[in-house]
Parts: structure tokens; C-alpha cells; sequence
């Protein structure tokens, strides 16, 4: 019984998502002018070439405070539910800080916290 529920859970979002995509493409406006095809960033012109070489360490940066954004995410759950599961879920919940202690002194040695 669940499966076929299931199954039409997800024909359903199927056939809906299909059906949205088909009807923006059918009703949506078609006109194409050169303003459209410009590239622009926050609605200025664009000065000089729009395809620059950024330096890796922004993109390290980026990563590195994903990692640890996320890391906020499984910290809540683990809240709620500490008092409940108790010492198997501190012991967890220990573990799972030094690895990302691990991380964040890896990232430190590597000077992948330095913005330059």
C-alpha cells in the first residue's frame, strides 16, 4: 500500500513540474532584443571582459563557510533530542565537533582562512 502511494507521490510532482515548465514556455512573452542578450551584473554594464579568472582562495573561502553553515544544521536536531538520548548523543555530538575541529585547523594550517 505504500509503495503505490509513493509511486503517485511522485508522478504527481512529476506531471506537475512538467506541466508548469510546459506552460511558461507557452505563455511567457518571446520577443528578443540585443538588451536581452547583454550580460550585466546588478543592471550595469558590464566594463571590460566579462569572463575573469577569480582566485581559488574566494572559492575555498566559500566552501569552508558552507561546511560550517551547515554543520548549524545538524546542531539543532541534536538539541532537541540531547536530554532524551543522552550520553550516546553528547558522545556523538563530540565526535562529530572534532572532526569538524579537524577541518577548521587543516583549513587554518593551509592558510585557507586568509582573505587577500
Amino acid at each position: 500500500m505504500h509503495s503505490e502511494g509513493l509511486i503517485l507521490f511522485f508522478l504527481a510532482g512529476i506531471v506537475m513540474v512538467g506541466m508548469g515548465v510546459l506552460l511558461s514556455s507557452l505563455l511567457s512573452p518571446k520577443k528578443q532584443n540585443d538588451v536581452k542578450e547583454e550580460a550585466f551584473e546588478c543592471g550595469i554594464p558590464t566594463e571590460g571582459p566579462s569572463w575573469l579568472q577569480f582566485k581559488v582562495g574566494y572559492y575555498l573561502f566559500a566552501i569552508l563557510f558552507l561546511i560550517f553553515d551547515v554543520e548549524t544544521v545538524f546542531i539543532f536536531p541534536w538539541a532537541t533530542v540531547m536530554k532524551e538520548m543522552g550520553m550516546v548523543a553528547f558522545i556523538e555530538i563530540l565526535i562529530f565537533f572534532v572532526i569538524l575541529g579537524l577541518g577548521l585547523i587543516y583549513a587554518w594550517k593551509k592558510d585557507a582562512l586568509k582573505w587577500e
